[in-house]
C-alpha cells in the first residue's frame, strides 16, 4: 500500500528560542516552488541580524543554507527538521542574533534544529492532495451526469470539445477519487461513459 501524500502548512508559524543570549526566530511557511521558498526568504530575512539560515524541501527538490555559520550546523539541521516532521511544499528561514557566547558546533546544530522543529510542531496543517488527469468521453445525452460526477468526486474540468457524437473532457481529480468516479459514471450512464487516466 503505497505511503499517504504528506502534509504541508496552512500558513505561516514562528518560534523564538533564547540560548546564551543569543536569540533564534524561526518562520516557517508553506512553499509551492523553489521560486516561492526564496520569494517567501527574502521577505522574511532580516539584513540586521547575524545570520539568516533556511531550507526547503519541495517534492525531491531541496535546498539549504548555512548562511555564515560553520558548515552543516544550520542549514541541514533545519532540512532534518522539516524531514523528520514529514512535511512537504515548506521553508523554514531560523535567523539569529548574535548575544556574544560562542554556541560551537553541536549548541548550533541542537539550537538552529530545534527552534525550527518546534516552529513545525506547532504550526497549522493541511493535507497535500495529489491530483491526476482523466480523459472522458461521452454522448451529449450523458454529458449532465458526467458534469454532477466530476463535481461530487471534486474534480475539476480543465478542457471540453466537442464532435459529431458527444464531448471530450479533460479534468484534474484528486488521486483516490478516481476509482468512485469511475463507479458513478458506470452506474450513471450504465457503461456508455469512456474514461481513461492520463500521464
Amino acid at each position: 500500500m503505497p505511503n499517504p501524500p504528506p502534509d504541508t502548512l496552512a500558513g505561516r508559524s514562528t518560534h523564538v528560542l533564547e540560548v546564551k543570549r543569543s536569540r533564534f526566530l524561526a518562520v516557517a511557511g508553506p512553499a509551492d516552488s523553489p521560486h516561492s521558498a526564496l520569494a517567501l526568504l527574502a521577505e522574511v530575512a532580516d539584513p540586521t541580524a547575524n545570520h539568516n539560515c533556511w531550507a526547503y524541501r519541495i517534492g525531491d527538490d531541496y535546498r539549504s543554507s548555512d548562511d555564515g555559520e560553520p558548515s552543516g550546523t544550520a542549514g541541514r539541521p533545519i532540512l532534518a527538521a522539516i524531514d523528520g516532521q514529514g512535511l512537504d511544499r515548506v521553508l523554514v528561514v531560523v535567523t539569529r542574533w548574535f548575544g556574544g557566547i560562542k554556541l560551537g558546533a553541536g549548541g548550533l546544530v541542537r539550537a538552529y534544529g530545534g527552534a525550527a522543529a518546534e516552529c513545525l510542531r506547532t504550526a497549522p496543517r493541511r493535507p497535500i492532495v495529489r491530483y491526476v488527469r482523466v480523459r472522458i468521453a461521452c454522448d451529449f445525452p450523458d454529458s449532465t451526469e458526467v458534469h454532477d460526477a466530476l463535481a461530487q468526486c471534486r474534480g475539476v474540468k480543465t478542457s471540453e470539445r466537442f464532435d459529431a457524437t458527444g464531448a471530450i473532457l479533460g479534468a484534474r481529480v484528486p488521486e483516490g477519487s478516481v476509482p468512485a468516479l469511475k463507479n458513478r459514471l458506470r452506474d450513471a450512464t450504465r457503461g456508455r461513459v469512456r474514461i481513461d487516466d492520463q500521464d
